[in-house]
């Protein structure tokens, strides 16, 4: 009979890795601050397209000498849908934040800056797209909303679904296995200094799903092998061995689904994708905490909670 992993025995040193990477995470936080995208803080965005290879030094003083009063930032990308027959073809976001929208005239500016100082690069005006910084934070606000709707939730399901081993319990631990993964998320876009926008969001949402599942996993066979061994039963050997039986599917579960966003990030690193590698990049980070979280966290936790509550 092979050996049930000691998961209850070693949660401090699962506490104590978690609350490392949170109190590294904070520090960062506190010295590089949050960064709000657009999308969220207000502004604008100027989109150009180009051809050849252009120094971003170069680039980023014109457009700086063509707006002085504003601070200039900008992303360039591989311009995947181009209809031209070059292969260096890209895409250039140039973004603005403030309460005022772009004016024609510094918009003017810029265009006439790039095309007379890159006159062989061939830049061409897109598109403006302008957010309000009122809307910016309405919108920032119902995307916070939606996690905590989403949260609630699923603390209630799982509160349901797993009423014979403690469903409170069970789902508060569930709980705080989902605010560790968001943690994780949110710092992970502090350390690599990412500005937080609709991705993040729409990454929380689907880690908080992911995180959830492979917890339930884990409850449900807690569940059978707690009717097995009876009610007087050992929490903590109960999970141990629940958690040992269901370690191989978890790990391999959580290996392909890396493996297919990994795919996805080296290929939108390969052609300048920023915005899907601002995506499978948290993906990633969100997958290995939930596979851990559920483990290492939420169960241990709910140990505690029962033998706690049973003296």
């Amino acid at each position: 009979m092979k050996k049930d992993l000691n998961f209850v025995g070693r949660s401090k040193i699962f506490f104590a890795i978690s609350l490392g990477i949170i109190l590294i995470g904070i520090i960062c936080n506190i010295i590089f601050g949050t960064t709000l995208d657009i999308q969220f803080k207000g502004g604008a965005i100027i989109s150009y397209s180009f051809t050849g290879e252009v120094e971003e030094t170069a680039l980023k003083d014109t457009i700086q000498k063509a707006t002085p009063e504003n601070t200039v930032t900008f992303t360039v990308s591989k311009d995947i849908m181009n209809n031209t027959d070059t292969d260096d073809a890209y895409v250039i976001d140039i973004n603005f934040s403030g309460e005022e929208a772009i004016e024609t005239s510094q918009q003017a500016a810029i265009t006439d800056a790039l095309t007379k100082t890159f006159p062989d690069n061939n830049f061409i005006y897109q598109e403006t797209t302008s957010v309000e910084s009122t809307m910016g934070f309405k919108f920032l606000l119902k995307c916070l909303t939606a996690v905590l709707i989403a949260c609630a939730l699923m603390v209630v399901y799982v509160t349901i679904r797993f009423k014979r081993i403690g469903g409170l319990s069970a789902g508060m631990m569930a709980l705080v296995a989902l605010f560790h993964d968001v943690a994780m998320i949110y710092f992970m876009y502090v350390i690599f200094r990412m500005p937080i926008d609709s991705n993040f969001i729409a990454v929380v949402l689907m880690i908080l799903g992911y995180s959830l599942n492979d917890t339930i996993v884990i409850y449900d066979r807690v569940r059978e092998e707690r009717k097995l061994a009876g009610p007087k039963a050992d929490v903590a050997q109960v999970f141990n061995h629940s958690a040992s039986a269901v370690l191989k599917r978890t790990i391999f579960t959580s290996i392909t689904t890396l493996t297919a966003i990994g795919t996805v990030y080296v290929v939108a690193t390969i052609f300048g994708l920023d915005s899907v590698q601002s995506f499978a990049l948290p993906m990633m980070i969100g997958v290995i905490s939930g596979c851990y979280s559920s483990i290492c966290i939420a169960g241990p936790l709910w140990v505690m909670w029962q033998k706690r509550k049973h003296g």
